[in-house]
């Protein structure tokens, strides 16, 4: 062997090492190692059938080859090699997904403060269904504890807690109008652009306007957290899509839900919310109105976020959507049975509204908009994180996309958004090895997402079962 070739062999040598101990880097505590069912550094997936998450047509008897941490191989079983002392796991039968990135997530709870709606953290349950319910990258779409979210990602990241990737939010950019106690509010513009510079400082990526913001305080939210390349969402009111997306708003939350564009005679920065829901209602599902802002909408390069679990009508759907009732402690399962058997067959106006708003999102969708998916686990308290991750799939294809289409709104589409499509959101070589193993085939019947077994994050595999399992009766605790 010549010098040179024995310094090449040496090189190559000492780069797999390091290579390997980077990716082994990550420790773990013995309370995150007891809901890991897969450590291996080299991990064959042999013989699924593959939903890639670009939106391809799905393959079958692929094997899928995981090498510290990232997807290295993916292709048909026989002509694949599986590496010698690789873990190999048999997927017959089952399919293979992208690790989901969901765009309108919270770490919190609906829980009433006497008789005002409010919101409670769950640090320690909702991290770790959203893990079990696929979500391998979460945003959180306002926070009412930024520096409990933070801390959260940072020990996630340390291997201290089970949980998702997070795009942490800053507080709501809300002027004062209502009493929820545990909702942040801002003082005009300036007051604004200075809780945008203190989060961005902190560490909060993205930034969302609430019910009475105005385009004032939008205007100087953009200024600040654009010039940060960070992005800006809204649950709009007061403000039209229209002039949001004029002031250079990136997204839009709850599809067009929370749209006041047809209101008559609509008073600038003004929030009627009666008057917006009854605009939707009386608007044509076919509106060439609707579709003049869906067109503006898609000229501006602004992202929607379709959130159907939280706006699911009571009548004739589950308690709890996704089947978590179990989740909950006793007395809120208690609450959400008897609330949702008061509203059976009273529904009827958020029935037609639900429906329409699933067409508008189609008709922005295939107007060439992007479309991403979120849950909102707030609301009436049906909404709860994992559960409602995997439901919003179900209620995407329910809106008239194949499993294939709703797989990768739930998947790359988000990644796109986050700028992160070369990392996440497919089932490609040299990506990250975020996917969940599913134990039957959703092309087939979208539900039995539900039966996830295994979520490989950065190549590391959390029991599914195991973690919803431990929860049961918690939520609502922390």
């Amino acid at each position: 062997m010549t010098p040179f070739a024995r310094s090449r062999r040496l090189l190559a040598a000492s780069l797999c090492c390091v290579l390997g101990a980077s990716a082994q880097a990550q420790q773990f505590t013995p309370q995150v190692q007891e809901f890991i069912k897969v450590s291996a550094s080299t991990v064959a997936l042999t013989d699924a059938k593959v939903i890639d998450g670009t939106g391809r047509p799905a393959q079958l008897h692929q094997t899928v080859l995981l090498q510290n941490g990232r997807i290295t191989q993916v292709g048909p079983a026989k002509k694949v090699k599986v590496p010698a002392g690789a873990q190999v796991i048999n997927c017959a039968g089952k399919t293979l997904i992208p690790g989901l990135v969901m765009l309108h997530e919270h770490l919190y709870y609906t829980m009433p403060a006497g008789p005002y709606f409010n919101i409670a953290q769950m640090p320690y349950s909702f991290p770790r269904l959203y893990l079990a319910g696929g979500a391998t990258t979460i945003r959180t779409a306002g926070s009412i504890e930024p520096q409990t979210d933070l801390a959260i990602k940072r020990l996630i990241s340390e291997g201290k807690l089970i949980g998702p990737d997070m795009d942490v939010s800053a507080p709501y950019m809300e002027e004062p109008a209502m009493d929820i106690p545990a909702l942040n509010t801002i003082k005009g513009p300036e007051d604004a652009a200075a809780t945008t510079r203190f989060w961005a400082d902190k560490g909060c990526t993205s930034f969302k306007m609430y019910m009475h913001a105005t385009r004032a305080d939008l205007a100087a939210v953009v200024r600040e957290a654009h010039a940060r390349q960070l992005k800006v969402t809204g649950h709009l009111c007061a403000l039209s899509y229209r002039e949001a997306a004029e002031i250079g708003i990136d997204n839009l939350e709850h599809g067009f839900m929370a749209s006041s564009d047809f209101v008559p005679n609509k008073a600038a920065d003004a929030c009627d919310y009666p008057a917006a829901r009854q605009s939707l209602l009386r608007l044509p599902q076919n509106s060439p109105d609707m579709a003049s802002l869906i067109k503006f909408l898609v000229s501006k390069h602004v992202a929607l976020t379709s959130t159907l679990t939280v706006f699911e009508p009571y009548t004739g759907r589950e308690v709890v959507l996704g089947g978590g009732l179990e989740s909950l402690i006793p007395q809120l399962q208690e609450r959400e049975r008897a609330t949702w058997q008061q509203n059976q067959q009273k529904d009827t106006a958020s029935v037609r509204l639900f429906k329409k708003n699933m067409a508008w999102e189609k008709q922005f969708h295939d107007a060439g908009g992007l479309l991403v998916a979120g849950t909102d686990p707030t609301g009436a308290g049906r909404t709860i994180a994992g559960y409602s991750n995997r439901r919003q799939l179900e209620l995407l294809v329910e809106e008239g996309f194949t499993p294939v289409q709703a797989i990768k709104i739930g998947t790359l589409n988000g990644a796109i958004y986050l700028g992160r499509d070369k990392e996440i959101g497919t089932i490609e070589a040299g990506k990250q090895a975020d996917l969940v193993l599913i134990n039957g085939d959703p092309e087939k019947d979208i539900q039995q997402v539900r039966q996830m077994e295994i979520v490989f994050k950065n190549g590391v595999g959390f029991d599914s079962v195991k973690l919803f399992e431990s929860m049961k009766g918690k939520v609502g605790l922390n």
